[in-house]
């Protein structure tokens, strides 16, 4: 945000807070598939070695959202470089499977840009790959607010993220997980950085989290940030193009999945903090230096450097 614009006050991130946090989780497929009016609506999972759980998350979509409700138009996993067999997985489960355009440097953001070109939908749901027992408020709660209201574009879930220690699964979540945990670089990176440079978005309870609808026709024009930084660009975007009262968030419960480890947060990080520079600085890319200590085989630290490359993924020509 230029400095000579004044700060958006408390009270306005307050009253946008009570306005467009919709705590409406879980409204019907059949209600939503009324409210659509023939708009089509497509799911988006990025996928990169997601072989173990995407099955079942396209499997659930498709029995509940497409056989029984006709309210996905499809369902579509890209295949961001996977070694194992995800694109398999996913195909026999029912998704079309595309592959990623963009380098496997560009991480999520390569996949999502280049699931949004590959689809011709009015609405598009990202959601992640890795989702445990995913139900349909993952897709009807998110859409149904933009069908609603016309002025929405955009609308980013929110949700309880237990963290589950090493080696235990979703099944064991009452008794092994913290009720809470996730979420380290939203508290640690992206929240200092909201308040420092764009403290309108400091309503959003989970910035960061990986599951939102999208009006298509809305995004697709404007470059996504790659790797790690795209879920947070999207918000810089479009609070930079349409406003903060263009998007919403809404409570979908609880969310069980996979934690990254320290090494993959790092770079997670600086992604994050790099998504600042490239949509509110107008840069194109930005290149950090992540430092990592490792022990080698004879248990000496050794000082280890990795190039992260963060950059802006401009829409086809």
């Amino acid at each position: 945000m230029p400095e000579h614009e004044p700060r958006p006050q408390p009270g306005t991130v307050r009253d946008w807070f009570a306005r467009r946090t919709v705590d409406d989780r879980h409204p019907s497929p059949d209600e939503v598939a009324e409210l659509a009016h023939g708009q089509r609506i497509t799911v988006v999972l990025p996928a990169r070695n997601e072989a173990a759980t995407v099955g079942t998350v396209v499997t659930r979509l498709r029995e509940r959202l497409i056989e029984r409700v006709a309210l996905l138009d499809e369902i579509v996993v890209v295949d961001s470089h996977s070694s194992d067999q995800t694109a398999d997985v996913a195909r026999r489960a029912g998704a079309r499977v595309v592959s990623c355009t963009h380098s496997p440097q560009d991480g999520k953001g390569g996949a999502l840009r280049s699931g949004i070109d590959a689809v011709d939908a009015d609405v598009v749901v990202f959601l992640d790959a890795d989702v445990e027992a995913p139900h349909d408020g993952f897709v009807t709660g998110l859409v149904a607010p933009l069908l609603r209201d016309p002025d929405l574009v955009l609308v980013k879930a929110f949700y309880d993220r237990p963290f589950l220690p090493d080696g235990a699964v979703a099944d064991d979540a009452p008794d092994a997980a913290r009720p809470s945990g996730g979420g380290r670089v939203t508290e640690l990176v992206a929240r200092p950085e909201i308040a420092d440079r764009a403290p309108a978005l400091a309503g959003f309870a989970q910035p960061l989290s990986g599951e939102y609808a999208v009006r298509r026709t809305a995004v697709y024009q404007h470059p996504f940030v790659s790797g790690y930084g795209v879920d947070i660009g999207l918000l810089l975007t479009v609070l930079e193009r349409y406003g903060l009262d263009a998007m919403a968030q809404v409570d979908l419960g609880r969310r069980v999945h996979r934690h990254q480890d320290l090494v993959a947060l790092g770079r997670m990080a600086l992604q994050v903090r790099a998504s600042f520079d490239l949509c509110l600085d107008g840069r194109s890319e930005v290149t950090d230096v992540h430092t990592r200590f490792v022990r080698d085989d004879s248990d000496r630290l050794v000082l280890q450097h990795d190039r992260v490359v963060t950059r802006l993924l401009p829409p086809p020509p």
